[in-house]
């Protein structure tokens, strides 16, 4: 039993199935819809760049074979999420408003990762390099719905549940360091300031949501007290209403 799912308590695995829920909404919204729109291939540039560095050792190392496999569904499907974005649905993808500058994350990922880790090896680096951009990777689709305002309701169960997944993460990391005494200092603060992001990406969306429909109900009002009112006019004869 040990050999299949290792060393997993329930914050680690309803994190992990999180994760998994997360993907497969993603997948099937893109699939059912058979676009790409709204979804920001920055973002899962990065994650593609984060599970495959971080997986190095996947032919080296055998932990479980639950650990394992979940190894293997990150990394095949985020090449197949890239794939619909980049080429089957491409005609679809809205190019224009995926303008964050990835490209800051991914070197500012790889200076921690030389200067702050826990010794130093190729595949430390690699790994400390993945725990870096994945605490920032959903940066530029966050930076996507701002921009255009607004999402698709798919959109926003991925989002819900890969938020889920890394707060379920922390609570791991509390009962690892409860009952293990263990506790690793970069993952733990990167999943934090993952999960801070999530929480100020929510807070301003909302707010922006709020603002807008203060901006339409207002405008609404003013539509209805310009219109002009239509009375009743007085009849020639005595008595005898005119209906306008």
């Amino acid at each position: 039993m040990v050999a299949l799912i290792g060393n997993v308590n329930i914050f680690r695995f309803c994190g992990d199935m999180l994760h998994v829920v997360a993907i497969i909404i993603l997948l099937s919204y893109i699939w059912k819809s058979q676009s790409v729109f709204g979804i920001s291939g920055k973002s899962q540039i990065l994650f593609a760049l984060v599970f495959t560095t971080r997986y190095v050792d996947l032919f080296t190392s055998f932990i479980s074979v639950y650990t394992n496999s979940l190894k293997v569904v990150y990394i095949i499907t985020s090449y197949v999420t890239l794939y619909l974005i980049y080429i089957k649905f491409r005609y679809t993808y809205d190019k224009s408003n995926d303008t964050f500058r990835a490209e800051i994350l991914i070197m500012s990922s790889c200076v921690l990762a030389v200067f702050v880790n826990h010794y130093f090896s190729p595949s430390e680096f690699c790994w400390t390099f993945s725990i870096y951009l994945e605490s920032v990777a959903i940066l530029p689709q966050f930076f996507m719905i701002i921009k255009n305002g607004d999402t698709e309701r798919l959109i926003g169960y991925y989002l819900t549940a890969m938020g889920s997944y890394r707060a379920l993460y922390i609570m791991n990391w509390m009962y690892r360091y409860k009952n293990d005494g263990f506790y690793d200092s970069i993952a733990a603060n990167s999943g934090l300031l993952q999960s801070i992001l999530y929480i100020m990406f929510l807070i301003l969306y909302s707010k922006r949501n709020d603002f807008r429909l203060r901006i339409v109900r207002n405008q609404q009002k003013n539509t209805l007290l310009s219109e002009p009112t239509l009375l009743p006019q007085p009849s020639r004869w005595p008595g005898i209403s005119m209906k306008v």
